[in-house]
């Protein structure tokens, strides 16, 4: 037997069993995180949107955990669109919002920001319960494509599993544990450490090294997901790119890594970012293939670099033309890889990085570096937290 929601609309849940899901999300008014912001800008860039938002429709207001664009983070819930989502409870595109009759006499609309574009999927809580909805929009009017009301579906699963914790948790640990390499790799010259230390709400980080003709190559990755089924796909990533690895040319593996993964990834819904990186030992040259991860740096004497995203996350889109990036490693300076867990021990932001990028130019050693990030990780940190520190010598 259904009930009705909030305005009547037929949803199947009662507002006091939602308004319940949500509290025991217990994410209302909590500071933004770096896992959920770069969520919300890779939809805005994809979509081509001027903003994007992760919304939760509280009993008498909207609030948003993240949001991209000059948009205010809480607003009455009787304008917002993303109230009809979850009241409707599913997904809603709104091609031009001052055509609508739902939606033209609302004051976003009439006004500022004059919004006209909205695409919004709902979120739920671990019951099923919608409490909250994923969306992209903007001032000008469009539409949208089979594909990308797909994407926008994937998207908001991706932010739904961050959302949420079971006890499969555990058990996702111990595969990751077992996926990390063995044996060090130690090119002449250069000081490595690293480490991954799985979180109760495990992520599917992963690191990888292995040597190579003229150096090493190193990959950090992270499977967009939660429990068991994110360690399976960060088990079999990395098995596909360490089979690939022989071909010795980095774009080479990274298309051959996504065309094997693709229909895996498409068929879990799940999206892998990845910063792959090959150094030649000789020159100290460094270059890298970063797929929508973005926290990777260069760390020098002076100041750091941050080693920019310019490539999609393995898993969303095909046919790609797949681009790296060079840099040069100076004798003392360093290439960090982090995993976004690690911007939540500092706060939460990109300025988690300079954090990071201090303590490594600090510390003597790699290892030191590292051990000095794992001693700021309290014993049930938030989300997986890895490290990769490839330091020259002086």
């Amino acid at each position: 037997m259904t009930r009705a929601g909030a305005s009547g609309v037929e949803t199947g849940v009662s507002e006091a069993q939602r308004q319940e899901a949500l509290d025991d999300l217990a994410v209302l008014d909590t500071a933004p995180e770096e896992r959920f912001d770069r969520i919300t800008r890779m939809a805005a860039r994809m979509f081509g949107t001027r903003s994007s938002a992760i919304s939760f429709i509280d009993r008498d207001r909207q609030w948003l955990k993240s949001v991209i664009g000059e948009v205010e983070r809480e607003k009455r819930r009787s304008d917002a669109f993303c109230d009809t989502v979850v009241r409707e409870h599913h997904t809603l595109i709104v091609p031009d919002a001052s055509k609508d009759p739902r939606f033209k006499d609302n004051p976003f609309v009439e006004g500022a920001p004059g919004l006209r574009f909205y695409a919004g999927h709902p979120l739920e809580a671990p019951g099923g319960e919608p409490v909250g909805s994923f969306c992209v929009f903007g001032p000008e009017p469009r539409t949208m494509t089979d594909e990308e009301i797909r994407l926008l579906r994937d998207l908001a699963g991706w932010v739904q599993d961050e959302l949420w914790s079971t006890e499969e948790f555990e058990r996702a640990a111990q595969v990751q544990r077992a996926l990390l390499p063995k044996v060090a790799v130690r090119p002449a010259g250069y000081d490595v450490a690293a480490c991954c230390v799985p979180a109760r709400s495990v992520g599917g980080d992963f690191y990888s090294w292995n040597e190579t003709a003229d150096g090493a190559a190193f990959t950090v990755g992270d499977v967009m997901g939660k429990g068991l089924p994110a360690a399976i796909i960060a088990a079999t990533v990395r098995g596909v790119f360490l089979a690939t690895a022989v071909l010795g040319d980095m774009v080479g593996t990274m298309r051959a890594a996504a065309d094997v993964l693709q229909p895996d990834l498409e068929e879990a819904g799940s999206f892998v970012t990845m910063l792959h990186a090959r150094l030649e030992a000789g020159t100290g040259v460094l270059r890298n293939l970063d797929s929508g991860h973005g926290l990777g740096l260069i760390v020098r004497s002076d100041g750091q670099e941050r080693l920019c995203s310019v490539n999609p996350p393995l898993g969303v889109g095909a046919g790609v033309e797949w681009v790296a990036q060079e840099t040069l490693l100076r004798p003392g300076d360093a290439f960090v890889a982090v995993s976004d867990g690690v911007l939540d021990l500092f706060d939460g932001t990109l300025s988690g990085l300079d954090e990071v990028a201090t303590i490594v130019r600090r510390e003597p050693t790699a290892q030191a570096a590292v051990d000095r990030i794992l001693a700021l990780t309290p014993a049930r940190a938030a989300d997986d937290v890895t490290v990769l520190i490839v330091r020259r010598a002086d």
